[in-house]
């Protein structure tokens, strides 16, 4: 029996499968432990759940018998891999689970933006519907759009299939073209990024933060954006530079951006990205569907249990580390 710590309670059901093989210890705040906090827990742990906590080498030194990270989520930025993998130490993810559920978040913001939903309820409750409310919010029309897709992992084939619902003509832009995608989903390669984004009506983020797509969207990209052109993002917010993201809303050199995500989360509340119209944002809830989050939960536990107890790990980020000893 190993100790483990669990950075949210969450799906108690679920977590009572992990305290019935291990010495669990769950943190009972409302958000992640503070650093403080997790430092103290994780102690003599060999098994650790984060759920968007920063986990790098503060941590993986305070916790000198950790064996396995099974991150609560698909992305894993906020883990320090590199010193994971270094120390010998798998780090699980949970992805698939969530695909379908984050796709349907990107449409929802997609048509938000373009019917500017957030912005008609505003007027309805304040008082400002009037009979020709249309010339208030002139909306934009979706269907037989372009929608220029940054990255076709599993994500942005789903958002891809649910453009056909529209009849979209649909673009990807990515580091490999897919063939066989293309016939399957009725989508076109675009070998280069600005090529994309200056055909795009709307353009979805849907790849991983890595360092190369880190401020991807900045500038030089905005620039060459339609006046019209609306960015939807729910992926990771560094992907997309928030200076730039915000002088290009406020400029008009887009029309408009709806967004899941930002570069610091929560969001500061006095970041000039909220005084805009003309951005729509939602605190990270693509996968914020509770069926969904418990398979999640499930499935970071199930990984927990099979690395502690010496088992390869079914989705690991970094199977290097097997065959491998941990660094002195």
């Amino acid at each position: 029996m190993s100790k483990v710590y669990v950075c949210r309670n969450w799906f108690p059901d679920v977590l009572d499968g992990l305290a019935q093989v291990h010495e669990m210890r769950v943190w009972w705040g409302d958000d992640g432990p503070p650093q403080d906090v997790l430092l103290a827990e994780v102690r003599g742990i060999g098994g650790l759940i984060p759920v968007g906590n920063p986990i790098g080498a503060e941590v993986m030194n305070a916790a000198p018998e950790l064996r396995v990270i099974s991150n609560f989520g698909d992305g894993c930025d906020h883990i320090d891999v590199a010193e994971a993998t270094r120390r010998g130490i798998p780090v699980g993810h949970t992805p698939d689970v969530l695909t379908e559920t984050t796709a349907d978040l990107v449409f929802t913001l997609l048509l938000a933006a373009a019917r500017r939903i957030v912005e008609g309820d505003a007027f309805a409750r304040q008082g400002k519907w009037r009979t020709h409310a249309h010339l208030d919010l002139p909306g934009v029309d979706v269907n037989h759009a372009t929608l220029g897709i940054v990255g076709l992992g599993k994500i942005g084939m789903q958002v891809a299939k649910r453009a056909k619902g529209f009849d979209m003509r649909v673009l990807y832009y990515g580091r490999t073209r897919k063939v066989n995608m293309e016939s399957l989903l009725g989508v076109e390669y675009v070998a280069d990024l600005h090529s994309l984004l200056s055909q795009s009506d709307f353009i979805s983020l849907n790849t991983p933060l890595t360092d190369q797509t880190r401020h991807m969207i900045g500038a030089d990209e905005f620039a060459v954006m339609k006046p019209t052109a609306i960015l939807i993002n729910a992926a990771r917010g560094s992907i997309v530079d928030q200076k730039a993201l915000y002088e290009a809303l406020k400029s008009h050199r887009i029309l408009r951006a709806a967004i899941d995500v930002t570069e610091t989360e929560p969001i500061p509340p006095d970041d000039p990205l909220l005084t805009l119209d003309s951005l729509t944002i939602v605190p990270h809830i693509g996968s914020a569907v509770p069926a969904t989050r418990k398979k999640m939960m499930a499935m970071a536990v199930d990984q927990l249990i099979a690395g502690l107890r010496g088992d390869r790990i079914p989705h690991c980020i970094n199977p290097s580390v097997y065959g491998k000893n941990p660094a002195a």
